[in-house]
């Protein structure tokens, strides 16, 4: 899955970087600790994007900046654990009615 890369913003100060790193802390919490049960194809089907989207934008960040992070490192930055371990937990299969919906998503919105 491609990625869109985020629009071209002018550098921002010290304050702006801030809130939006908090922002970002705020809503991987949530998804580690308060929504875990919401599975990754609801997210897809509704937000068009998932915590594996989220972990590959932060590599993509990483590496804009040059560090050097693997896949794996990023989604466990993500997920709060390796990622095996929390599909093991918290991922349940797809049911035919969401794996439907995710196809009438990808349909509507490419």
């Amino acid at each position: 899955m491609s990625h869109t890369p985020p629009p071209d913003h002018p550098p921002q100060d010290h304050e702006t970087l801030a809130i939006e790193a908090a922002a970002f802390r705020r809503l991987i919490a949530h998804l580690m600790h308060e929504r875990s049960d919401v599975q990754n194809i609801d997210l897809m089907i509704l937000a068009g994007f998932c915590r594996n989207c989220l972990a590959d934008w932060y590599r993509e960040a990483a590496d804009a900046r040059g560090i050097a992070m693997t896949k794996d490192e990023a989604r466990e930055a993500v997920y709060g654990m390796p990622f095996a371990q929390w599909k093991a937990q918290h991922q349940k299969d797809a049911t035919p009615e969401q794996l439907a919906a995710f196809e009438a998503a990808q349909q509507r919105h490419g």
